[in-house]
């Protein structure tokens, strides 16, 4: 039972590990890139965030 909880625990951790290896380099891209694009929204999330605004109402 605690080999077995063991292995599993190992398998996650490597699971987590190579996760964090391939999309921690593509989020920290995504974070730097997404500074401050100026007052308001435009495009896509300007029309993204009213749709959702209309049907909450």
């Amino acid at each position: 039972m605690i080999a077995t909880s063991r292995r599993s625990l190992s398998t996650f951790l490597r699971i987590a590990a190579f996760t964090a290896f391939f999309v921690g380099p593509v989020g920290a891209f995504a974070y730097a890139n997404a500074g401050d694009k100026g007052p308001g929204m435009t495009g896509a999330g300007l029309v993204l965030y009213v749709s959702l605004q209309r049907q909450g109402h």
